[in-house]
């Protein structure tokens, strides 16, 4: 059982950044491939950007150029940073875990407000 815990998520205004962190329960990243998904009222869910096993990283054409996804394996963390917030950003942010190569998530946190707003 692979458990995610999101933090980081908050109130910022337009323009600015935040950066969401994930912490797995163990090691995982090596038979995981991460993501962050997320949901804004009245939407689906989404998937935001995503890093696999051996280091490749993807984005939505959304958040190209102002989001950046990294993880960290001595510290079991996946961190996404986020720029240049618009108030289209406000959602609550989930960290994922698939452990296949197709399909989705296996493994979903809790979920982290992010509320972008003047």
């Amino acid at each position: 059982q692979v458990q995610l815990v999101e933090s980081g998520g908050g109130l910022v205004q337009p323009g600015g950044s935040l950066r969401l962190s994930c912490q797995a329960s163990g090691s995982i990243f090596s038979r995981y491939h991460m993501g962050w998904y997320r949901q804004a009222p009245g939407k689906q869910r989404e998937l935001v950007a995503s890093i696999t096993s051996s280091g490749t990283r993807s984005y939505q054409s959304f958040v190209m150029g102002r989001f950046t996804i990294s993880k960290d394996s001595a510290k079991n963390t996946v961190d996404l940073q986020m720029n240049s917030l618009k108030p289209d950003d406000t959602a609550v942010y989930y960290c994922t875990a698939r452990a296949g190569t197709n399909g989705g998530p296996d493994y979903w946190g809790q979920g982290t407000q992010v509320t972008v707003s003047s």
